[in-house]
């Protein structure tokens, strides 16, 4: 439970395990808050059994035969181990990641995530460029972060 200058009660149930976050404007007493927590039990152990249903994508190995998506399509990764500078490359079906030997999880993630974000770089623009006038809309940027839930921002009425 937080408490903070904000005007209304905000309660939430956060993904994986189902943690609980209760923050509540300041001039609420403890009494209140327990209340309110108490009376929304039943939603709260709905929330908790919805997130321990939904399937989960079990933590990047970067190992042979992993599963990675590009574009929606499922790749099996091959791990090519050569004296070569990290580089990704689709090959029949399959991601082929090269890299020196003895190369760590977190080198051989950082070259999926660049190859990633360059694939990004070079498909967007041209999107951008036609869906634009389209929707009569302007962008002024384009940028490829590494986020750790879904982001985005779209100001609509412009």
């Amino acid at each position: 439970m937080v408490q903070k200058d904000i005007k209304n009660v905000h309660l939430s149930v956060y993904p994986p395990n189902g943690r609980v976050r209760l923050s509540a404007p300041l001039r609420m007493s403890a009494e209140t808050i327990r209340v309110f927590a108490a009376s929304k039990i039943g939603w709260i152990k709905k929330q908790q059994a919805k997130l321990k249903r939904q399937e989960r994508e079990p933590p990047r190995e970067y190992l042979d035969r992993e599963s990675h998506y590009v574009w929606g399509k499922r790749y099996l990764l091959k791990v090519v181990e050569d004296e070569v500078a990290p580089s990704v490359e689709v090959q029949a079906g399959s991601l082929r990641l090269h890299v020196r030997r003895g190369t760590g999880k977190a080198t051989r993630e950082a070259a999926i995530t660049s190859w990633y974000r360059q694939i990004l770089k070079a498909e967007v623009p041209p999107l951008i460029e036609a869906w634009g006038p389209r929707l009569n809309v302007a962008v002024s940027g384009f940028y490829a972060r590494h986020m750790k839930t879904k982001w985005g921002s779209c100001n609509s009425a412009a």
